[in-house]
């Protein structure tokens, strides 16, 4: 046997051991085929519905898939009165419309969100309901009292099911850099912040990010957005190991990006499956997005930075502890996410992820990835730490430093 036969081989019990894996992952969850649901009516689509077929002084309605500079002058063009009726009247529609005034989705928002605390209320009171059902109306009632805090900036708001959120913070509008945090699997309402673990849910990323941002560049006007605006997968089943999630999520996120107000650069940090979501999305980003940050990715549907089709930059960071370094980084039959995004041969700049532990540790402050993550967002460059292994990322911060002040 010649060694260039030996050598496939072997990888070919590899990828036979790697599918056996995945396979018992898919079974230890419950998982033995993909299951097809038809999704409930969303209380969005159906807000946006209602919202084309709309019309007000007479006139009709935009369409809310409307250029942001004509929903802007449409908006613009209203007087108190009709203003509120329609935050009122389509506050779904609003609060979700890409595009429109920030102000006022953050406004519809509320609005959207006092209707869904008071619905949560009377199921609490429901006494039809099961124990357990009264609880869990319980706790999303208290989350959205959360949501509902004067200081909370809600840019989008979905109660249907487990629910989404996306959150700012900062001024988005007069913001000189953009940081849009893409998070991973069960991520939904309840879970949009916690109080234990703090920074390992998507609020307090952001959160941690923005300060962040702020002491490593107190000149810079920034903005984060925590964007859990698209359904996850539920733990780690066939929704994780495949792409249906992530590519409507990616529909989703662009969606997003491309309505952002201003000009600024826009820095993405995508944690886990969101880096799925990411990966899907680069190839339509729009071209202020300047860098991609992956953080304990199982794969970005990509077998190099190259692939993936875009004129940002792209870095991975990756901590010891993390267990995603045991999937199995392949793509056979949609099942997985392609080549590891911190290997050489992905090609992405790889960054260090000093003092994060875990897969989830990588916004608490003090760790390394967290300040990394700061100076890509801020464009402090000089300031990134790359991984002592990849010389590649240090050579490579030269050409950043050269093309940012180009």
């Amino acid at each position: 046997m010649t060694s260039s036969d030996t050598s496939t081989q072997l990888t070919v019990w590899r990828t036979l051991l790697a599918l056996a894996v995945v396979f018992v992952m898919l079974a230890t969850t419950g998982w033995t085929a993909v299951r097809h649901h038809r999704p409930a009516p969303s209380p969005v689509q159906a807000a946006f519905d209602a919202w084309e077929q709309g019309r007000i002084g007479g006139r009709p309605l935009p369409s809310a898939h409307a250029a942001p500079e004509r929903l802007h002058r449409f908006f613009a063009s209203l007087d108190g009165r009709q203003e509120r009726w329609l935050l009122h009247r389509y506050a779904l529609a609003v609060g979700n419309m890409n595009g429109a005034p920030v102000e006022l989705r953050y406004q519809a928002n509320r609005v959207a969100l006092t209707d869904a605390r008071g619905v949560e209320l009377r199921r609490m009171r429901d006494t039809r309901l099961s124990p357990y059902g009264r609880h869990e109306a319980g706790r999303r009632m208290h989350r959205l009292e959360a949501l509902l805090r004067p200081e909370r900036h809600i840019l989008a708001f979905d109660p249907l099911g487990s629910g989404r959120v996306a959150e700012v913070y900062g001024d988005l509008e007069k913001a000189e850099r953009v940081s849009v945090v893409v998070p991973g699997v069960d991520t939904d309402l309840l879970t949009f912040q916690r109080t234990q673990r703090r920074y390992s849910a998507p609020a307090g990323m952001a959160e941690a990010l923005h300060r962040a941002e702020r002491a490593a560049s107190p000149g810079t006007r920034t903005a984060v957005i925590a964007w859990a605006d698209y359904t996850t997968p539920s733990g780690i089943g066939m929704d994780a190991v495949t792409a249906g999630k992530a590519e409507a999520g990616a529909e989703r996120l662009n969606a997003l990006l491309h309505t952002l107000p201003g000009r600024s650069p826009v820095a993405l940090y995508c944690h886990s499956y969101g880096s799925v979501v990411c990966g899907l999305a680069a190839g339509e980003l729009p071209g202020r997005v300047r860098d991609i940050a992956v953080a304990g990715s199982p794969g970005m549907r990509a077998s190099h930075a190259g692939d993936l089709d875009t004129r940002a930059r792209v870095w991975a960071v990756r901590d010891n502890d993390d267990w995603i370094r045991e999937v199995p980084f392949l793509e056979v039959g949609g099942l997985g996410h392609g080549a590891d995004p911190v290997s050489p041969s992905f090609g992405a700049r790889r960054l260090s992820a000093d003092l994060a532990k875990g897969h989830a540790g990588y916004f608490l402050p003090g760790t390394d990835s967290l300040g990394n993550f700061a100076a890509i967002g801020t464009g402090t460059y000089e300031s990134v730490r790359c991984a002592q292994q990849d010389p590649a990322c240090r050579n490579g911060l030269t050409d950043v430093l050269g093309a940012e002040r180009a």
